[in-house]
């Protein structure tokens, strides 16, 4: 195991305010959103940028819970599919959001087209989406809407960037980083 002063520092030259490994469950978001908001208060974030952090929060780490491969049945066992990764963070004026999770590889593709879309659309555009998504009916067995990376997209200050990364047959590692 790393020393912890070797990734404290490490944190810290990452910029790295906050950072949560393991599996997310809607109890530990709610912990999670309290320990963000005390933070920001205390490092006494201006209100609006402390709104669009907690927001884009609250919505990648709801994405990694309800997204995860885990939940989809996608590794037997003892497999960390279930854990999620996500980190605040701050570079120059920007503040990042960064959030991971395995997923099945067949949906990659859907995931990327739909980050694709989003990026291709100016702020008139977003809004009139989301607006559309909001009337829509949720499609049965749909875990939500579809509004999070929607939201995501029009809270953030550039293109939300994202990767994807093969860890075994089946099984993708996706990361998405919102820049706020």
């Amino acid at each position: 195991m790393a020393d912890l002063d070797q990734i404290r520092q490490f944190l810290a030259a990452e910029g790295i305010l906050m950072s949560f490994n393991g599996p997310f469950r809607h109890s530990i978001i709610e912990e999670l959103g309290k320990a963000v908001r005390r933070h920001l208060e205390a490092e006494a974030v201006h209100k609006s940028a402390m709104a669009d952090v907690f927001t884009v929060f609250i919505e990648a780490a709801q994405n990694v819970a309800n997204y995860t491969a885990q939940g989809h049945g996608a590794a037997p066992g003892g497999s960390q599919a279930d854990n999620g990764v996500l980190v605040i963070g701050r570079r120059g004026d920007h503040y990042l959001v960064r959030c991971g999770n395995f997923i099945r590889r067949e949906d990659a593709s859907p995931l990327l087209a739909k980050l694709d879309a989003l990026g291709g659309l100016g702020p008139a555009e977003l809004k009139a989406l989301f607006k559309e998504r909001m009337r829509a009916e949720v499609p049965a067995g749909a875990t939500g809407a579809g509004l999070g990376l929607i939201r995501m997209a029009r809270t953030a200050s550039a293109p939300l960037s994202y990767s994807v990364v093969t860890v075994e047959p089946g099984l993708d590692f996706f990361s998405l980083t919102v820049t706020l």
